[in-house]
């Protein structure tokens, strides 16, 4: 069983914003109410923060699939729908955040280092 794992291949996704509302107010005796939906919320980041206990990318090398929570749909009378939750991922300290294709998208050193992906 490997313990030790400093190289993984991470596939992170953000969460998807919700969908706006499209809705007109309703009220007896008013025939235009005027338009009151709500917008959708946003979708949650991915956000790596290097924690010095953290010593291993051992975590990410079995489930390397991670996605921030989506937004929740607006509704009517102007109610906006629920932000998505942000997944944090805490790193080992220099790691090295890199693309496809190879290029270096972030060096993390330093406690509390953060990178929004």
């Amino acid at each position: 069983m490997t313990t030790f794992v400093d190289r993984v291949e991470l596939h992170v996704a953000a969460g998807n914003g919700g969908h706006g509302c499209a809705s007109v107010h309703r009220e007896k005796f008013k025939p235009l109410g005027g338009p009151d939906g709500g917008n959708g919320g946003r979708g949650g980041d991915v956000i790596l923060v290097v924690d010095q206990s953290v010593t291993t990318l051992l975590e990410y090398h079995h489930s390397p699939h991670r996605k921030a929570t989506n937004g929740q749909p607006g509704a009517g009378d102007n109610r906006s729908g629920k932000d998505g939750q942000d997944l944090v991922l805490t790193v080992p300290d220099g790691t090295v955040v890199l693309d496809k294709q190879g290029n270096v998208l972030a060096d993390l050193v330093g406690q509390g280092t953060t990178f929004v992906a």
